[in-house]
């Protein structure tokens, strides 16, 4: 019997192929290797579904020693490219033992670069062949699947894998050969030793959030006054203010405050305006991560991360889309009807399905998926984070095809001792969308006294107030993420990736994102020594020109010789400000190293920092005032006193096979400083140091059983 297999994305997503395509018959889960894979008969042909899980190849220099500029690269094993990824190795084989006796192949990988690089690198490096059938889909639930697999293409989507390529060999080539000139140059000039790196996307988006924080650092704040005035029509107040907002002389300001107390202000002008306020547009990835930002506080990669997982129990439609559009096929009213037999969602579906059902879209395309939406596979058990990204995601789904929210605002000019004051207020007349988009539709409601031109209202303080202009705003991840898709910089699927390998390298900090010493620096040099490695325009005309090979207008292989021949022009001036690039990061590299090892202050007046024992290969916590002599107070080299003895050697062990950060907090019980705990693939966990704190009395006893 004809053998026909299936490549998968991840294993979730092979799982629900076979269970869609087995027309109702058996289908056999086997495994090899420890993973699981399906098999299933279908149009007289016996089908195998294998997952990959994720790559399974990545790029790796062919050459030999620590040079650069380097653009000899090919594609191995992920498990033999980079330890992190040794897990990679059971898929790889499973694979390799399925496909021995295949007649043909298919392709069911996300429909994307990423996905269809995926799945041809597993075809030609495994398979053997260059030759599969493509489906593409964008849901994973059974009528989309067997549509795809019905109509699926005679080949594969040569636009997709030659832009995928391209794209990771162009990044290849920028990461690899920046890591190494910033490492060799710190090598050479620096009196400490870092590896640092930087990225196509990852140095412009450096660079945009360092000129961000010298805008914040080198600010003035200037001084001005506001005028406001409380108001009273009943049991409610009111606050208005004076018509120029920022007053910034002191005297003028009194003036008018002072002939502003008067006992009643008289209303000059009321004027009203109705206005329509449309539904929100269907999300696509950045909207959901903006939205998700700024309701549960996520991460654009931990909500990427729950999309995926969303995505992969065929709960939602994929998420790595730019798309503002839901067009009709995907089945509105099927959605709709399934979503009903969710209880909080029952009304709300009746609702929608008793009129018409005409979504509003937004401008934003995609060529290959629709804006993301629920699909009518509907989860029986969701709990935490991937329970508020599903109903943000339905209930965004219902509000598209709400009416649009009426909505009011009042301006009020005010007279109070011949100055003019000005009340605003914003109402919901007509809720609608808002009604549909549910806890999620917030906006602001002010309301104004119900009073005519000519009337008065009793006035109850004048209040001045002094103020002063405020630096720029910190971008948030969600802000930053905006941004960078405003500028071309990454795509949809990159850059909460681009973000997160920020954050590790230590370059920012913090929800309100803050540039640290060693990411000032970073940027600083490279925008002054070598600027056409962190130019946003050079990064852009990259992505246009990858987007030009999708588009097929142009062949991968010119757009790389292109990249690799400016990239020899800007590693040849690199090599020219090698000393002055080392040096310049230096300072800063002792600076953050010194302040990453500093926990905290130590009772003798000393520091309490990380060090390492060479004799245990051990890291411990000891005082920096180990080296200094308790009889004169000289460093341990310098002292001449005879008597040499240490002033404090207070030390405290620390966790084996981890890393830790300073919390900035004492403990309350033996007065050390509390540090976090880091460990790999375990939950990091808060101690201070003293391991004899009664804090850590139940430590490592067994749990009595009853």
């Amino acid at each position: 019997m004809p053998r026909t297999v299936i490549i998968a994305e991840k294993p979730d997503a092979a799982f629900n192929i076979a269970r869609a395509l087995a027309e109702g018959k058996l289908v056999r889960k086997k495994s090899s290797y420890g993973v699981e894979y399906y098999e299933f008969e279908r149009g007289g042909k016996k089908h195998l579904v294998v997952p990959a899980v994720g790559h399974l190849f990545n790029l790796k220099h062919t050459g030999k020693g620590w040079g650069y500029p380097i653009f000899d690269v090919e594609w191995v094993p992920s498990f033999k490219a980079v330890k992190r990824s040794s897990f990679s190795e059971k898929y790889f084989r499973t694979i390799q033992e399925v496909v021995s006796d295949a007649d043909e192949f298919v392709s069911a990988c996300d429909f994307d670069n990423e996905g269809s690089t995926i799945a041809y690198n597993i075809l030609r490096f495994i398979c053997g062949t260059e030759k599969a059938r493509r489906m593409k889909f964008s849901t994973l639930t059974k009528p989309d699947l067997v549509k795809a697999y019905e109509e699926m293409s005679p080949e594969l989507d040569w636009e997709n894998i030659e832009c995928g390529l391209a794209r990771h060999e162009l990044d290849f080539y920028y990461g690899i050969n920046t890591t190494r000139a910033l490492t060799t140059a710190i090598k050479k000039f620096s009196p400490r030793f870092s590896i640092l790196s930087s990225g196509r996307v990852q140095g412009p988006t450096l660079v945009l959030l360092a000129e961000r924080e010298k805008e914040i650092k080198n600010f003035r704040p200037e001084p001005f006054w506001q005028i406001e005035a409380v108001l009273s029509s009943g049991r409610s107040e009111f606050k208005a203010v004076y018509e120029k907002e920022r007053v910034w002389d002191r005297n003028e300001a009194e003036k008018v405050a002072e002939s502003s107390r008067v006992d009643r202000a008289k209303v000059l002008l009321v004027t009203k305006r109705k206005y329509l306020q449309k539904p929100p547009a269907p999300f696509n990835i950045t909207s959901l991560q903006t939205e998700a930002y700024r309701l549960f506080g996520y991460s654009p990669q931990q909500t990427l991360n729950i999309a995926q997982e969303l995505y992969t129990k065929a709960y939602i439609s994929y998420p790595r889309t730019s798309s503002e559009k839901l067009p009709p096929q995907i089945g509105y009213r099927e959605i709709l009807e399934a979503l009903s037999s969710v209880r909080e969602y029952a009304p709300i579906c009746r609702e929608l399905l008793s009129g018409e059902l005409n979504p509003v879209e937004g401008k934003k395309k995609d060529p290959a998926h629709e804006a993301i939406h629920p699909t009518i596979e509907v989860p029986k058990n969701l709990g935490g984070p991937q329970k508020k990204i599903y109903d943000l995601i339905c209930r965004r789904f219902f509000a598209v095809f709400g009416k649009p929210a009426v909505r009011e605002t009042v301006k009020m000019v005010l007279d109070l001792g011949g100055n003019r004051f000005v009340l605003t207020g914003r109402t919901t007349l007509e809720r609608n969308w808002m009604d549909l988009y549910g806890p999620y539709a917030k906006f602001d409601e002010t309301e104004v006294p119900d009073v005519k031109k000519g009337e008065f209202l009793k006035v109850v303080r004048v209040d001045l107030l002094e103020k002063e202009t405020q630096p720029p705003q910190r971008y948030t991840q969600a802000s930053i993420i905006k941004e960078m898709e405003k500028r071309g910089l990454g795509t949809r699927a990159t850059r909460a990736s681009i973000l997160q390998t920020l954050y590790d390298r230590g370059y920012i900090e913090g929800k309100s994102i803050k540039v640290t010493e060693i990411g000032m620096k970073v940027a600083e040099v490279l925008k002054k020594y070598v600027p056409d490695l962190v130019d946003e325009k050079l990064t852009r005309r990259f992505e246009k020109d990858l987007e030009k090979i999708f588009e097929g207008k142009v062949k991968k292989e010119k757009v790389l010789k292109k990249a690799r021949e400016e990239l020899e022009k800007i590693f040849e001036r690199f090599r020219e400000v090698e000393e002055k690039v080392g040096k310049g990061l230096g300072e800063a590299i002792v600076k953050t190293q010194d302040d990453m090892a500093t926990l905290g202050d130590c009772s003798c007046g000393g520091k309490l920092k990380i060090l390492f024992s060479p004799a245990t290969r051990k890291k411990f916590v000891g005082c920096t005032n180990y080296s200094v002599c308790a009889s004169c107070g000289s460093e341990k080299k310098k002292c001449e006193c005879g008597g040499w003895s240490p002033k404090c050697s207070r030390g405290y062990p620390l966790p084996h096979n981890a890393s830790f950060q300073k919390t900035g907090k004492v403990c309350d019980k033996c007065e050390t400083p509390v540090i976090l705990v880091l460990r790999k693939g375990r939950r990091p966990f808060r101690m201070c140091l003293d391991p004899g704190c009664e804090t850590k009395s139940e430590w490592g006893k067994k749990l009595k059983q009853p």
